[in-house]
């Protein structure tokens, strides 16, 4: 995120995406995954999968991943435009396919992951249980609205503006499953809230001494919640 601009963000976001996951394709996973990303054309999800199995229908041209590898799927799902480029990938099949982040689909992808456990998987709602992880909830930075308008208004504008939408999807996404799956599925959401002034933050920190902060951060979340997710998973 210490980049200049969305091309140079984009590379680094490449770099470390295939420093993480060098050879690995969606033959490799052992569970059933999915990656989820978004259309650029279509405005609509483009899941990645690793396993027939999840498939809705075309289960016979069925290709773990659409061919892509798991980097370029990571990639694909991280790339929050304009913030950074839109990645073209091609599918198996020769296809060309430009992607955004799955944030604008489903940015807690929660419902995408019950609706494989329940239809293509055939799991009973009884059977399924959900652990959903969020990012946590922070104060707005100050440090923008500093700047001299003239010249910061538009990415100021532009961060508020994703970050609004973001959290719309994925409070809108929690809303449907609870009303669909009330008292049918237990699930344990981790997405606590932070209002010191020292936390706060978006999704273009870069600052490497709040990163650290925040995942310590992360860490206590896990252990407020530790107590629900090993009743959610019987290990009591």
């Amino acid at each position: 995120m210490q980049s200049k601009n969305a091309k140079e963000k984009s590379a680094a976001l490449a770099k470390l995406a295939n420093e993480i996951f060098p050879n690995e394709t969606f033959k490799d996973v052992k569970t059933g995954v999915g990656i989820v990303a978004t259309r650029w054309d279509f405005e609509r999800p483009m899941i990645f999968k690793g396993s027939k199995a999840q498939a809705y229908g075309q289960t016979s041209t069925f290709v773990p991943g659409f061919g892509c590898t798991i980097a370029d799927a990571v990639r694909a799902s991280c790339s929050a435009y304009p913030y950074f480029e839109r990645p073209i990938l091609t599918t198996d099949k020769g296809e060309l396919v430009e992607l955004f982040d799955g944030g604008y689909s489903a940015n807690n992808p929660a419902l995408f992951a019950i609706a494989d456990a329940i239809i293509a998987l055939k799991h009973p709602p009884s059977a399924v249980r959900v652990i959903s992880l969020g990012v946590g909830v922070y104060p707005e930075p100050k440090r923008l609205k500093t700047r001299l308008k003239a010249f910061f208004a538009k990415p100021l504008i532009d961060v508020q503006l994703i970050q609004k939408t973001l959290n719309v999807n994925t409070t809108s996404m929690e809303q449907l499953t609870s009303i669909f799956f009330r008292n049918q599925i237990p699930i344990v959401r981790i997405n606590d809230a932070f209002h010191q002034p020292e936390m706060t933050t978006d999704f273009l920190e870069s600052d490497l001494t709040k990163l650290n902060t925040l995942y310590q951060r992360g860490r206590q979340s896990f252990a407020k919640h530790e107590a629900d997710i090993k009743k959610l998973l019987d290990l009591d």
